[in-house]
């Protein structure tokens, strides 16, 4: 059975904004809505100092704690507020929680969280703490685990994740996005760079075509998953035309695959900026069902 990681606070008053931050607790009450029982839900703490620099230098952590405007936080596209630093913290803590539950469940999905553009010593995008990270070398400096994937699906290549893990063999790093836009790309292990309107069938297509290989190739311990609702056709941020229908497949497919090999998956629910918030609601809150249903 999968484990739900979900905290009232994932939320912060950012203005009028592309970032739709409703969307945690209305994915949330949804899930509730659904059956789903308040037993499946963990609440997570904020992501403790000596967690962040497992990946993050000191110099920058300390500016976010004290919410200092820097060179390394200015490239953040989000205010630098305390209701902000908690959301991300706590987010963050919510992934290496759902990093725990995974390796207990076999299953577990943070309702927030995927900040994949932060870098080591930098904001970028919308992201101040690169929780992925974080969640896999919090894991390994336990010794919970080895090795790890980064099966990152969102609309916007990873580029943060694949900076970090550059030199890092025990972490394999693929991301699938739409190549002519943001961000500026950096290298994954395996990128796949999808052509504008690229649509279901062919974007399923690379999923079947290399997801079975990293798990076999790379044996990872854990899956962290980014299950990004931003692909959607009607998304405000790019111009891929997937269904929900194929987002779900989306997901259904890399959560069998993980199955199939006993690879425990942990999941973010990354971008989603449609124009109808609603449909973002919707995505997530399915591929939310694809962890419960899986």
């Amino acid at each position: 059975m999968a484990v739900f990681v979900f905290h009232p606070d994932y939320h912060a008053d950012i203005g009028p904004h592309v970032l739709q931050v409703e969307k945690f607790r209305k994915t949330y009450e949804r899930l509730r809505e659904a059956g789903i029982p308040e037993s499946a839900f963990a609440r997570p703490e904020e992501a403790t100092e000596k967690e962040l620099l497992l990946v993050h230098s000191a110099e920058y952590i300390a500016d976010i704690r004290s919410y200092v405007h820097t060179e390394r936080t200015l490239p953040s596209e989000l205010p630098l507020t305390p209701e902000i630093v908690r959301w991300c913290l706590l987010s963050t803590g919510g992934t290496t929680l759902a990093a725990h539950q995974a390796l207990k469940n076999g299953l577990a999905l943070n309702l927030s969280g995927g900040f994949h553009h932060a870098f080591h010593d930098c904001a970028e995008g919308f992201c101040y703490v690169n929780d992925l990270a974080v969640a896999v070398c919090v894991l390994r400096s336990k010794e919970r685990i080895s090795r790890a994937a980064v099966i990152d699906c969102d609309l916007h290549q990873g580029n943060g994740t694949a900076h970090i893990f550059r030199n890092d063999e025990s972490v394999f790093t693929f991301s699938i996005h739409q190549q002519n836009i943001y961000p500026p790309k950096r290298k994954s292990d395996l990128d796949i760079g999808l052509s504008d309107l690229t649509g279901d069938a062919d974007y399923l297509s690379k999923l079947h075509e290399h997801i079975p290989g990293i798990l076999d190739r790379h044996r990872p311990d854990i899956v962290v998953y980014q299950a990004g609702a931003d692909p959607y056709m009607d998304d405000q941020l790019g111009t891929l035309k997937l269904t929900k229908e194929g987002l779900r497949e989306r997901d259904d497919f890399v959560l069998r695959e993980c199955k199939r090999r006993s690879v425990p998956v942990a999941g973010t629910l990354g971008g989603g900026y449609a124009k109808n918030p609603e449909d973002t609601t919707d995505i997530h809150f399915q591929s939310a069902m694809a962890f419960w249903e899986a």
